[in-house]
């Protein structure tokens, strides 16, 4: 094969396109945009901000034309020849979290998309990934020469600032600019590629407990700096293994008193087409998209946050260690045990709080009680605050969803907060990117991945890097939700390494006495029957006479479409869901009308020390609750 000179050029999309699978065929003749995905109607009153609308329009979905009849178009020619290879330096968004951009060779050969750092690396077959783009959802952003390709298992967002080179000049004349339509050719199979999804319902518009899932733009893209991840230097692959995890006194699997199943298996979506709401939305704001409540699951994001408490006992272990680099390490294992719950929960989503909606969780057998509100609408804001005698817990959570394709990332913005009194620490940390794949299917998964890392805002003795491998397309199921992690001390140098899987359990083979820090409570046998639920999941919603007495009407278990969800009567679920939404659009007009703004109740705006703007509990609800009780306050009428 012969081959150029390796060198950077200015790209020329005239010259040669955005990277396409090298068997796709050129249909010259054609110059049309690509099929846009319509709802069969919707409300006249749908309107999105100017601001989103103005930066999505700019994407673009390439559809194939798998379902066109070249015969219906006179005067048309197809040229199904395979093209040569392509290849060249692209601009790829770095992975962990999606900050900042590296250079990358790709190189385009019979449909394989794959690349590495240097052509050298390529011929030596030293890849760092590979993606079949037949099977890939591309959409395009001509203006600011984005490509962004989502394979299901892989997501790779491409920027064009450069031209590929090919192995035959006559392919950089016969490609067409990127406005042009590309047909897929599969040589070995002789078939098309089926991948574009049809559209069958509408959706609704509404303002209140809405999704808020946007396509990052190109102002953003180009906002971000090159910086990267520093890289973690573990290599510890040790994962726990049975029997060797240190007992956890205050763990308990089962309370007595407490429910140990749900009103109703969970609805059945599979029918829902999910992909009717998602796909018709690419790179679009879809804050004022009704998802249906079939896709819920009967708890609310609130009740979400609070499971992160599950596995309390190791920040009890934590405030009762001296040494501050082992303490360090169960202060890791609780920040990974938060996303344990991930690993049988991908089929559904939580409800959206509406705005004052509040949340409780007083666990004696725990040692903790635990406060949550919906301070904030636009942008949506979860604060929470729990403590106890061993700690503190506070954050307040900000998430944006991105839709690609076939995936959705779920990103948070805050940062999780936790004090030991005893040594006077206060550790923060932020949240990794939590990915479901195939979301337009019904074999979904989902995977967490990016960098971690802890502070002690009152010390610099020691820092945690924690780094959550994102799986790669090789990957063996086995080898999937790994974690790695470092306690490095104040030169850098790395005093504890561990690791293991973190829906399975952590590992710290640095310690005096090697073993396991953390590994999760059995799941029920049932659980795929409820949700994907823990025992301590199912707890969460259950509403008992004596709790119906002592709670505010805010509470989430008083939510009746939750609540009839739970009960499995799901066309009723979706009918109060509906009025709870628009209950919320009419008090929100009539405080606008009388200029108000919503003022909440038990958290308060404030800066932390890194002058971040941040959401505090004022320590009122439960003074409250036990003098004189929400019975005899003034509380919002939600439902």
């Amino acid at each position: 094969m012969q081959r150029y000179p390796h060198h950077i050029v200015p790209m020329d999309p005239q010259v040669c396109p955005p990277p396409l699978s090298s068997s796709q065929s050129v249909m010259s003749g054609l110059d049309k945009s690509p099929v846009t995905f319509k709802p069969s109607h919707s409300r006249s009153s749908s309107t999105g901000s100017s601001k989103n609308s103005k930066q999505s329009r700019h994407w673009e979905v390439m559809d194939d034309l798998q379902n066109l009849d070249m015969c219906s178009v006179p005067g048309s020619t197809l040229d199904l020849s395979i093209p040569g290879i392509c290849e060249g330096y692209l601009m790829k968004r770095r992975k962990y979290p999606l900050k900042g951009w590296h250079k990358r060779y790709f190189m385009l050969e019979k449909g394989i998309l794959k690349y590495s750092k240097t052509p050298q690396d390529i011929q030596r077959g030293k890849l760092h990934g590979s993606m079949d783009v037949s099977l890939a959802v591309m959409s395009v952003n001509k203006k600011s020469k984005r490509i962004d390709l989502d394979a299901g298992d892989n997501l790779y967002h491409l920027k064009v600032t450069i031209r590929l080179k090919t192995d035959n000049m006559h392919v950089n004349r016969s490609l067409p600019p990127p406005s042009r339509r590309w047909k897929y050719r599969t040589p070995s199979m002789g078939r098309h590629s089926h991948r574009a999804p049809s559209v069958a319902d509408s959706m609704a518009e509404y303002f209140d407990a809405s999704e808020v899932i946007v396509c990052e733009t190109s102002s953003e893209a180009e906002a971000s700096d090159e910086s990267g991840l520093s890289d973690i230097t573990t290599t510890s692959n040790s994962e726990p293994e049975e029997g060797h995890c240190e007992s956890l006194s205050t763990a308990c699997c089962c309370v007595p008193g407490r429910r140990t199943v749900l009103p109703a298996p969970g609805a059945d979506n599979s029918h829902i087409g999910i992909m009717t709401i998602l796909y018709n939305n690419i790179g679009k704001d879809l804050s004022r998209v009704s998802m249906p409540v079939a896709l819920n699951e009967p708890v609310c994001l609130l009740q979400r946050l609070s499971e992160e408490l599950e596995y309390t006992e190791l920040l009890d272990i934590a405030n009762h260690i001296d040494d501050p680099y082992e303490r360090m390490v169960y202060v890791a294992a609780f920040s990974i045990s938060g996303y344990a719950w991930a690993s049988w929960r991908y089929r559904y989503k939580p409800f959206n709080p509406v705005l004052g909606e509040t949340y409780e969780s007083y666990r004696e057998d725990r040692g903790f009680q635990y406060i949550s509100e919906q301070v904030s609408h636009h942008p949506p804001i979860s604060a929470c605050h729990a403590e106890s005698e061993n700690f503190t817990f506070w954050q307040d959570q900000r998430w944006k969803n991105k839709f690609w394709g076939k995936s959705v990332e779920i990103i948070s913005s805050g940062q999780v907060n936790v004090s030991l009194p005893k040594y006077g620490d206060h550790y923060e940390w932020n949240k990794a990117v939590t990915c479901i794949h195939n979301v337009l299917s019904q074999q979904r998964w989902l995977e967490h991945y990016g960098e971690v890392v802890i502070r002690n805002t009152k010390s610099d003795a020691c820092t945690c890097k924690i780094s959550f491998v994102k799986s790669r397309y090789w990957s063996s199921d086995n080898s999937k939700n790994e974690v790695q992690g470092v306690v490095l001390d104040r030169a850098g140098e790395v005093v504890h390494r561990f690791g293991g899987l973190w829906h399975e359990g952590i590992f710290c083979d640095t310690l005096p006495t090697p073993k396991c820090i953390w590994k999760p409570n059995m799941q029920p046998d049932d659980h795929a029957d409820f949700y994907g639920f823990s025992r301590y999941a199912r707890e969460l919603n259950e509403l008992t006479p004596d709790l119906k007495d002592v709670l505010p009407p805010t509470d989430t278990r008083f939510r009746p479409d939750q609540r009839l969800l739970e009960e499995g009567k799901v066309m009723e679920a979706d009918k109060r869901k509906d009025e709870v939404e628009e209950k919320q659009r009419e008090r929100r007009k009539e405080m606008a009308k009388r200029g108000e703004e919503h003022i909440p109740r038990f958290f308060r705006k404030a800066l932390d020390e890194a002058g971040r703007e941040v959401w505090l509990y004022n320590g009122t609800y439960w003074k409250l609750r036990k003098e004189p009780g929400f019975a005899n306050t003034d509380n919002l009428d939600l439902w």
